[in-house]
C-alpha cells in the first residue's frame, strides 16, 4: 500500500454490541480503513463525531434514545458528512433506509447476519467497498424544503394506455435512488415508457417503486414479468432479478431473467441497455446515472452504437462518479449533464 494515502477513517455507530464488533472488525482488517472506534447511541456519536472527525460514519437505522433518521437529518442540516446506513431487510427497514438516502444518506448495506460463515467474506468486500467509495462521495446540506412532496394522482396525471414504439432506459447505482427521484419528478405524466435497473437488494426495490409512484406524475412500477410497456408508464426490475426489453408483435414487454450476474449485479444495468440496444435501436435513449462501478458503461456503448441518444450524468452532481465515468471513458455518452437537465434532455431526444 503506498503509505503516502491517508486511511478512511471510520466511526461505527450501532445499538448492537455484537453488530458492532463485526462490523469493526470488518472494516479494521483493510488497510485502507482505520476504525476509530463505536457508538451504541446517537448521542454518543455526537460526542465522537466532534472529537475524532471521522471521514465515514455508519449509522444504524434503528436505535434507542434516537432513531436514525433524526439523527442523519441534524448530522446532514448542521455538519454533512459520508454515511453508510445500515438497515434490516424488512419492510419497514427498506422505507426507513430510503427517507435516509432521501436526507442524504450516501449508500447502505444489510445488517450483517448472526452466522455469516458462508458470506463473511463477500459481506466484508462489499461494506469495505461501500465505504471507501463514500469517503469519495458528494454530501450535500440537507434542507428540509427541498424534500420529497407526493402527489395524489389526478384525471390529468393518469397514465395513457397508448402502445409504445420509444423508450428511455435509466441504470443507477450509489446514490441512485435520488438521482431516479429527481428525473422522474420533471417527466410529464404522459412521457415515453422509462424501464430502470437500478442496484438496490430484493427487499427495497418494491417500496422503493412505490415510493417513486407517490413523487412521479408517471404510473410507477415494480416490473414483472410479460408485462406490456406503455407510454406514461415506468418499470423499475426487482432487486433480484435481471430486467430487459422484448417485442412482442407490435409492442414491448418487460421480461426477468433469473441467469447468473453481470458485472457482479442482479439486476444488471448492461443487461437493461443491451436488450433494448437489440430491439429498438435508435428509438431509444440510455441514460446513466450515478454509482460505483462500471456496470452499464458497455451497454450504454452498445446503445449508442445501435444509433441511440445517450446521456451520463455529469461528474459534478453525482455522488459517485464511477459508472458515468467509465461510459464517457469509453466514448459511450453523447451528452454529459447535470442531474436537474436529464428529464428534459432525454425527453427531448426521444421525442425527435
Amino acid at each position: 500500500m503506498d503509505m503516502r494515502v491517508k486511511p478512511v477513517r471510520v466511526l461505527v455507530v450501532d445499538d448492537s454490541a455484537l453488530v458492532r464488533k463485526l462490523l469493526c472488525e470488518m472494516l479494521a482488517a483493510d488497510p485502507g480503513i482505520e476504525v476509530l472506534g463505536a457508538a451504541n447511541d446517537p448521542l454518543m456519536a455526537r460526542d465522537m463525531i466532534k472529537q475524532l472527525n471521522p471521514d465515514v460514519l455508519t449509522l444504524d437505522v434503528e436505535m434507542p434514545r434516537m432513531d436514525g433518521v433524526t439523527f442523519l437529518t441534524n448530522l446532514m442540516r448542521l455538519r454533512p458528512m459520508p454515511v453508510v446506513m445500515v438497515s434490516s431487510l424488512t419492510e419497514k427497514g427498506a422505507n426507513v433506509t430510503l427517507q435516509a438516502l432521501e436526507i442524504g444518506a450516501v449508500d447502505f448495506v444489510t445488517k450483517p447476519k448472526v452466522d455469516l460463515a458462508h458470506h463473511f467474506e463477500d459481506y466484508a468486500v462489499e461494506i469495505v467497498a461501500k465505504v471507501k467509495a463514500a469517503a469519495r462521495a458528494r454530501v450535500r446540506t440537507y434542507d428540509p424544503t427541498t424534500a420529497t412532496i407526493s402527489r395524489v394522482p389526478t384525471a390529468n396525471t393518469a397514465a395513457r394506455l397508448d402502445l409504445t414504439h420509444k423508450l428511455v432506459a435509466i441504470g443507477a447505482s450509489t446514490g441512485g435512488t435520488e438521482a431516479i427521484r429527481v428525473v422522474l419528478e420533471k417527466m410529464a405524466h404522459d412521457s415515453p415508457a422509462v424501464v430502470i435497473t437500478q442496484h438496490i437488494p430484493e427487499a427495497f426495490s418494491g417500496p422503493f417503486a412505490a415510493r417513486m409512484d407517490r413523487s412521479s406524475p408517471m404510473k410507477v412500477f415494480h416490473a414483472e414479468d410479460g408485462q406490456p410497456i406503455l407510454q406514461g408508464h415506468v418499470y423499475i426490475a426487482p432487486g433480484h432479478r435481471h430486467l430487459t426489453v422484448e417485442r412482442s408483435g407490435a409492442r414491448f414487454r418487460c421480461k426477468l431473467h433469473d441467469t447468473a450476474p453481470v458485472n457482479r449485479h442482479r439486476p444488471s444495468v448492461d443487461v437493461l441497455f443491451d436488450s433494448v440496444a437489440q430491439n429498438l435501436g435508435a428509438n431509444a435513449v440510455g441514460v446513466l446515472l450515478t454509482g460505483m462501478g462500471a456496470d452499464g458503461a458497455r451497454g450504454l456503448l452498445n446503445m449508442r452504437q445501435a444509433g441511440a441518444h445517450t446521456i451520463c450524468q455529469d461528474e459534478q452532481t453525482s455522488v459517485v462518479w464511477g459508472m458515468p465515468g467509465e461510459a464517457v471513458k469509453l466514448g459511450a455518452a453523447d451528452h454529459v449533464v447535470p442531474i436537474d437537465k436529464v428529464a428534459e434532455l432525454a425527453t427531448r431526444l426521444v421525442q425527435s
